[in-house]
C-alpha cells in the first residue's frame, strides 16, 4: 500500500494512521537552495544523533523552503520554513521534531492545534533538546541545547 500523496480526508487519514501502524516511514525530501539544503541536512544529522529520525519519518514527508512563515502543511505532511528558522541547526531540528509531534497528533485525530496543544508538542521539543544534549559529543551542540533549554525554562512560567 502506498502512502496518500495528500492526507486530508478521512479515508487518506485512515489510510495513512494504518501504514504508520505498520511501520511506514518516509524518506524525507528536502526542497530548496542549496545553502537551505545544507542547513536542514545538518539540523537532520542531529536529529539522528537523539535518535528521533524515526519519529520524524514517520510524520514528515518533506521540508521545503518557502518566503514566509514556518508552518506544518498537514495535509502534504510537509514542513514549510525560511532558510532564518533553520540557520540555527540544533533550533532547527527541536522545531522539526515539534512540528512531528503536531502531525502525529493530526493524524491520531487528537486535538492537535491550541493551547493544550502547543504544550504538549513543546514538551516533545524540549524532551528531544534532552535527548540531543546528553548524546552528542559536540561542545557547541550540547551549549546550545543548554541554552534553548533555559530559553524554554523562562517562557514556561508563562503557561
Amino acid at each position: 500500500m502506498e502512502f496518500p500523496e495528500r492526507v486530508y480526508t478521512d479515508e487518506e487519514v485512515r489510510k495513512a494512521r494504518e501504514l504508520i501502524d505498520k511501520g511506514y516511514k518516509h524518506n524525507i525530501k528536502i526542497k530548496g537552495d542549496p545553502a537551505f539544503r545544507q542547513s536542514v541536512r545538518r539540523a537532520l544529522e542531529l536529529i539522528m544523533t537523539a535518535d528521533y529520525y524515526d519519529f520524524l519519518r514517520t510524520y514528515i514527508r518533506g521540508i521545503e523552503e518557502v518566503d514566509g512563515l514556518t508552518q506544518l502543511r498537514n495535509a502534504d505532511a510537509k514542513i514549510w520554513t525560511n532558510r532564518y528558522a533553520v540557520e540555527n541547526p540544533v533550533d532547527a531540528a527541536s522545531m522539526f521534531v515539534q512540528k512531528a509531534s503536531h502531525m502525529s497528533e493530526y493524524l491520531e485525530l487528537k486535538h492537535y492545534y491550541g493551547g493544550e496543544a502547543e504544550k504538549r508538542s513543546v514538551g516533545k521539543r524540549i524532551e528531544f533538546l534532552k535527548a540531543l544534549k546528553s548524546r552528542s559529543q559536540e561542545k557547541e551542540v550540547v551549549a546550545e541545547c543548554e541554552r534553548l533549554l533555559d530559553l524554554w525554562r523562562e517562557s514556561s512560567l508563562v503557561y
